[in-house]
């Protein structure tokens, strides 16, 4: 039984700590080592966990099986009518337990409860991340794609995936 509650800035170690578990695990044949570590710098060091809670808008929540963090989900304002997945994450021990699709419909009952008319949600999703069939398995479809510039002559190679809500 999972549960999932909203998190603030408490929780920024905690969030820090999961990344850590999940993220390099989930890109490791994805993206290289070096990328993978600059990514979690950018994304995931508690100072910039802190500037997307505080400055950017991000939403958290996380997922609970008992009294273990079990992963994590985050939502963002992107314009009138349209949110942005930022992030959703399931340690990998939890995976094929329903938790992907709990925190996936968490973001989507968040975003109803800010944003009551219909509205857009998208999400970036790495081209070759397994996930792919996932996201559309939850009725999201694949809108457009591109290379995005991250920095440190990175890209992010995405599907950009969307659904109404």
């Amino acid at each position: 039984m999972f549960t999932i509650r909203k998190a603030d800035t408490a929780d920024i170690s905690l969030i820090n700590k999961l990344a850590w578990q999940i993220f390099p695990e989930t890109y490791k044949n994805i993206l290289t080592k070096e990328q993978s570590d600059y990514m979690m710098e950018w994304m995931y060091s508690p100072e910039n966990i802190r500037k997307q809670m505080e400055e950017e808008g991000h939403i958290y929540y996380i997922a609970y099986e008992e009294c273990e963090a079990a992963g994590y989900v985050s939502i963002q304002p992107e314009g009138k009518d349209l949110y942005h997945l930022q992030k959703i994450y399931v340690l990998p021990y939890y995976q094929k337990y329903g938790l992907g699709r709990k925190l996936f419909e968490q973001a989507i009952k968040a975003i109803k409860e800010l944003h009551p008319e219909p509205c857009r949600m998208e999400l970036n999703v790495n081209r070759q991340n397994p996930a792919l069939g996932f996201y559309e398995h939850m009725g999201m479809r694949k809108m457009r794609e591109g290379d995005f510039p991250i920095g440190n002559g990175y890209y992010m190679n995405d599907f950009i995936m969307g659904i109404e809500i």
